[in-house]
């Protein structure tokens, strides 16, 4: 049954009309490409070291390889199948880690077995609550410990140290810590580049409206920070339900208030010398769009957005690629963003299983792509 499944969700996505086909907007002198297709649910993103390119998925069930991915002719592997919303991939020393909700999981020297890996070895159980945000985000930091995110199991609800969190571990998976509390959703994070602090998508709670609470960018500007789920969202809206558990002036406050909704995911400093020299430290973000505003509201996200920076303060925060929506009409679903050892820019969508390819190539060559 789930092999048939799969098989007529790659179908599907290879056969969408092209009335279904998106037509991206872009700053002038950017292009897209699809880099690989044929990816049911395409998540999570990593590089291995000999330029493998991993992909987690959700529904799917599946963990793929993209075989010389940036050469003439990438070829798309499934290497691991029938897994529990393997969201989350991360690469060190040879191996591939890949997070389901209740297990971490291993596999060892991966890019020698690429056509026959073999069963995974299992790192670590995870703590687990319930299906609600239990797919998981992993990363390894500077500090060589792979960073977890733990999700509430709720829209919104009390949280304690193995829920609303994001926490740390050795490679081993022993010696889990946490890092930050008070997080509800984050299915994003990143390092930033010169400082090595730790930044992070949060999803905001539901039921609000349309326009309450913002999603949220945030800064670790130190291991132990509270940043208010579930009795403070944004920084400075009091919960109804919970707001007694906590006083939002001691909450750590986003650096930047996200759209409301918008489902931001993952995220990515901009360090490579392709794009024009304004971007340089500049911050993307894949914004997976909305589910649950009313219909005269219309739907948010659906992008990916930009934000600039001034040191640790954001100074702008706009869109950078868009045509993700036709009026309301869903057409794809930014996930996870990573740069390329070229420069470019890499770019999942779970909607149409694709991954994109963002690219700079001057003035002459317009801003649209299909």
């Amino acid at each position: 049954m789930r092999i048939v499944l799969s098989l007529i969700l790659s179908l599907a996505l290879q056969s969408l009309p092209a009335a279904d086909m998106p037509t991206f907007k872009l700053p002038p002198g950017f292009q897209v490409e699809e880099l690989a297709t044929g990816l049911p649910s395409a998540r999570s993103l990593a590089w291995g070291e000999r330029g493998t390119l991993f992909v987690g998925s959700r529904r799917a069930g599946r963990v793929y390889a993209v075989r010389d991915a940036l050469g003439a002719a990438p070829r798309v592997l499934t290497i691991a199948e029938g897994l529990d919303m393997p969201n989350g991939v991360a690469f060190r020393d040879a191996a591939l880690y890949v997070a389901e909700p209740q297990r971490l999981l291993r596999f060892p020297g991966i890019e020698a077995r690429l056509d026959s890996p073999g069963e995974p070895e299992v790192v670590s159980e995870l703590p687990y609550r319930g299906r609600l945000h239990s797919w998981r985000y992993i990363a390894f930091g500077p500090d060589g410990r792979l960073y977890l995110s733990l999700g509430a199991p709720c829209n919104v609800c009390p949280v304690d140290d193995e829920t609303g969190v994001i926490v740390s571990l050795r490679a081993d998976g022993s010696d889990r810590r946490v890092e930050a509390r008070g997080v509800r959703n984050s299915v994003g994070f990143t390092w930033h580049p010169v400082t090595g602090e730790l930044w992070f998508t949060d999803n905001g709670r539901d039921l609000l409206g349309d326009e309450r609470p913002p999603c949220e960018l945030n800064r670790l500007r130190e291991r132990g920070l509270d940043f208010g789920f579930p009795y403070c969202h944004g920084g400075d809206i009091p919960d109804p339900e919970f707001g007694d558990l906590g006083n939002c002036a001691d909450a750590e406050a986003p650096v930047q208030k996200l759209a409301p909704h918008s489902a931001p995911l993952g995220l990515a400093f901009y360090t490579g010398e392709q794009f024009p020299a304004e971007y340089r430290g500049a911050l993307f973000i894949a914004e997976h769009g909305s589910w649950n505003r009313s219909k005269a509201a219309g739907k948010t996200g659906y992008r990916v957005s930009v934000v600039w920076l001034d040191g640790n303060r954001a100074v702008g925060y706009e869109p950078f690629m868009t045509g993700f929506l036709d009026g309301q009409k869903t057409l794809g679903r930014p996930v996870d963003l990573l740069l390329a050892p070229d420069g470019s820019l890499l770019l999942s969508d779970d909607h149409r299983g694709v991954i994109y390819r963002i690219s700079w190539r001057g003035q002459a060559a317009g801003g649209e792509a299909r």
